[in-house]
C-alpha cells in the first residue's frame, strides 16, 4: 500500500498527498523538485504502477517486493538502489526482530518500500521535514534521514543485548548451579543475526561519505560521515558480543566440568567410607563355624565399634581435603 506520497520544493512540502503520476511529472519537471514515495510492503501489482511510473530498474524492483535481501547498495545507471536492515529487540524473548527497508533513489526522486513495522518511516518524514535547511538538498537528505533513523535503532538492541549477556555471566559463576548454555547459545544466534545486519552496511555508507555518487551532494557527505562512525561503533560492540559470549560458553563448560569432578569426589568419598561397614558385614555373614570373636561376648559391639570408628576416621579425612 501507498502509504504517502508528496512532492518538495526548495525542502517545503507542497501539499498534501497525491497520486504517483502526478507526482512523477512534478519531480520530473525543471526546477528544485523531487518527489518522496512511501510504500508499505506493497504487492506486485501494486508497485506496477510506480515502476512504470519512475522507470525503476526490473532487478531491483523484484528485490524490492520479494525482500529478504542482505544490506547492500547497487547503481543502476544515475540511480541508487539501497536496502537496509531495521532491527528491534524483544528483551523478554531475548531475540531480535530484523525487517527491511528498501530506497530507490535518483535526482528527482526517492521512493522507500518498507516491509515489515520496526521503523516508522512517518516519523522519519516530520522530522526531515521539520528540517528544510537539509531538505532542499533533495532526495540523498532523505536518504540520510532514514539510514540516521536506522542506525539510531541499533542502539537499544545493543543496550539489551548487553544486558542479558552481563546476566548470562552472572549465571555462569552463580552458586546454583544452573547451567546457562541453552541460553548462552541463543544469545549468539541474535548477536549473530544483529552483525549480518549491521556489518554488511558499513561499506555502502562509507562510499556514500566518500562522495562516490553524484545523487550525493557534498554538502551532506558529513552527516553520513557522522552516520558511518555511529555504525563502526555498534559493529564494534557486536564483536565485543561475540567475543563475551565465547568466553562466558567456554567459563561455563570449564564450571560444569568442575561441579562434576566435585560430584564424583564426594560420591567417591562416600563410597570409600560405605565400604567399610559393608566389607565387614560381608566377612562376617558368611557361614563359618570357625570365626574371630563369634562367640565373644563383647565380639559385636566391638565390630560395630572398629567400624564406626574407621568410618569417622574417613569421613573427618575427607573433609579436610575438601572432598565433602
Amino acid at each position: 500500500m501507498i502509504v504517502d506520497c508528496a512532492v518538495y520544493e526548495h525542502g517545503v512540502r507542497q501539499g498534501d498527498s497525491i497520486d504517483v503520476a502526478r507526482a512523477a511529472r512534478e519531480a520530473c519537471a525543471d526546477g528544485p523538485h523531487f518527489a518522496w514515495l512511501g510504500l508499505h510492503e506493497p504487492t506486485e501489482e501494486e508497485f506496477d504502477a510506480v515502476r512504470r511510473e519512475f522507470n525503476l530498474p526490473e532487478l531491483a524492483v523484484e528485490d524490492a517486493i520479494e525482500a529478504h535481501q542482505r544490506p547492500k547498495l547497487e547503481v543502476y545507471d544515475e540511480m541508487l538502489f539501497v536496502v537496509l536492515k531495521a532491527v528491534g529487540y524483544d528483551d523478554a524473548r531475548e531475540s531480535i526482530k530484523v525487517e527491511e527497508i528498501m530506497l530507490f533513489v535518483a535526482r528527482d526522486f526517492i521512493i522507500t518500500v518498507r516491509h515489515g513495522d520496526t521503523t516508522d518511516l512517518r516519523e522519519v518524514r516530520e522530522r526531515a521535514e521539520a528540517r528544510s535547511d537539509l531538505l532542499r538538498h533533495g532526495p540523498a537528505a532523505v536518504l540520510h534521514a532514514i539510514i540516521d533513523r536506522v542506525v539510531d535503532d541499533y542502539q537499544p538492541v545493543t543496550d539489551g543485548l548487553e544486558n542479558d549477556i552481563q546476566e548470562v555471566e552472572s549465571q555462569v559463576f552463580a552458586e546454583d548451579g544452573e547451567n546457562p548454555a541453552r541460553r548462552i547459545y541463543k544469545l549468539e544466534r541474535q548477536v549473530l543475526d544483529f552483525q549480518r545486519a549491521v556489518v554488511p552496511l558499513d561499506v555502502p555508507v562509507d562510499q556514500l561519505a566518500r562522495g562516490r555518487f553524484d545523487v550525493v551532494p557534498g554538502e551532506l557527505h558529513s552527516y553520513f560521515r557522522d552516520v558511518h562512525d555511529h555504525l563502526l561503533r555498534v559493529g564494534s560492540r557486536i564483536e565485543g558480543f561475540r567475543d563475551l559470549l565465547r568466553s562466558a560458553l567456554q567459563a561455563n563448560l570449564t564450571q560444569v566440568t568442575v561441579r562434576q569432578n566435585e560430584d564424583m569426589r564426594r560420591i567417591s568419598a562416600w563410597v570409600a567410607i560405605l565400604a567399610v561397614p559393608t566389607m565387614i558385614a560381608g566377612i562376617y555373614g558368611m557361614n563359618f563355624e570357625y570365626m574371630p570373636e563369634l562367640s565373644s561376648r563383647f565380639g559385636y559391639p566391638a565390630v560395630v565399634a572398629v567400624t564406626a570408628l574407621i568410618c569417622t576416621v574417613l569421613y573427618r579425612r575427607f573433609r579436610r581435603t575438601g572432598w565433602l
